[in-house]
């Protein structure tokens, strides 16, 4: 029997342990820990690999995503359409801010946001759409971008699942007017803490975003406006910088393995298994099966030995931090369902081809012994 944990970040990280050790030492050595070099250099880097004028490095996600918002002047009583169907930091960016999160569904197959719904949930104080490219797809960004332009609306892309992911061959985090990533040290591109950026083409959002994260200064003891202390550690842009030359072999191996647990499922059970839209790519962030039997496949796939996760048990809608929006259940069906069923196997590039299959035929016999 195998022992497969969903995530092995000793593993994920081990592959560039020379190079880090390297790293480290040149940044101890160099005496400058805060918006150095390094920084700048993932900067240039990640906007190179992302097809973007300018790439600012901040804390972690979340700060992210709320820093694009404050760039935007999106505020008090402002509204921002969301999916129903994300992680949480999506509504708390909006909600840090002042503004409103307005849901709306996802497709059924794909997961991610239903264009065709957005114009209904549009308001005179919608000011933003957020798409958020979830498990490694990229959302049907020409729709979503035409949308915007007709009811002039900035869009935030919340790319933190989908570094290196294509719409029409366009990458994430390029399509909207700014946009935020997360490298959390479990995403596609994960540092080894807590750390963020924010993709722009606009050269004054950039500015903006520059002085925002930094007190408010873009030169020292001079500072523009209100800001706050997000900025990215030294170390973790001298990390980024060696991980972002794997991170296409990275993702094309996960599509690989994705390709394999479809080729491998298709017709076990009552699984449903990914779908990606038409013209769109997944970089494959995570792997999600849908299933009435969830539970009693997380726990018969523990016992054989192998990690898996929920992405996410509570959809943002039902969580207590939002019961002052008074949603209940029902109200977004599509998300209240995936929550209820959805499950990710373990992904990550380093899994071997037996690893694959013997996931594959645990799964099955979980279904034959039903």
């Amino acid at each position: 029997m195998y022992n497969i944990p969903f995530l092995d970040l000793k593993k994920v990280n081990q592959q560039f342990k020379q190079e880090y050790l390297v790293a480290f030492e040149e940044f101890l050595e160099s005496g400058w820990y805060i918006l150095g070099d390094r920084v700048k250099n993932f900067e240039i880097e990640y906007a190179r690999f992302n097809g973007v004028k300018h790439c600012v490095g901040v804390a972690n996600g979340l700060d992210a995503l709320i820093l694009a918002l404050k760039a935007l002047n999106i505020n008090d009583g402002d509204e921002v359409i969301v999916p129903s169907n994300t992680y949480i930091a999506s509504w708390l960016a909006v909600s840090y801010v002042g503004a409103i999160p307005i849901p709306v569904e996802p497709r059924y197959d794909t997961l991610n946001i239903n264009p065709e719904l957005i114009e209904a949930a549009i308001s005179s104080r919608t000011k933003a759409i957020m798409p958020v490219h979830l498990y490694g797809q990229i959302c049907e960004m020409d729709v979503i971008m035409q949308i915007a332009k007709k009811y002039n609306l900035f869009v935030v892309e919340d790319n933190a699942q989908s570094q290196g992911a294509c719409f029409q061959g366009k990458l994430s985090g390029s399509w909207g007017h700014i946009n935020a990533t997360s490298f959390y040290p479990g995403k596609n591109l994960g540092a080894l803490g807590d750390a963020g950026a924010i993709t722009t083409e606009n050269d004054e959002l950039a500015h903006q975003i520059y002085a925002l994260h930094n007190y408010g200064s873009v030169k020292k003891y001079f500072n523009e406006m209100k800001g706050v202390n997000s900025r990215m550690d030294e170390i973790q842009a001298a990390l980024l910088s060696i991980k972002l030359t794997k991170l296409q072999e990275d993702n094309q191996n996960r599509r690989d393995i994705a390709c394999k647990y479809n080729n491998g499922l298709k017709r076990v059970g009552d699984l449903i298994l990914p779908i990606t839209a038409h013209q769109a790519d997944s970089v494959f962030h995570l792997y999600v099966i849908r299933t009435k039997y969830r539970d009693d496949l997380q726990k018969y796939l523990s016992e054989s030995g192998i990690g898996t996760m929920v992405h996410y048990p509570i959809p943002p809608h039902l969580q207590l931090a939002y019961s002052e929006l008074q949603y209940q259940k029902g109200d977004f069906p599509i998300a209240e369902e995936v929550a209820n069923t959805c499950l990710s196997l373990p992904i990550a590039s380093y899994l071997s081809s037996d690893q694959v299959e013997y996931i594959i035929a645990q799964i099955e016999q979980f279904y034959n012994a039903r």
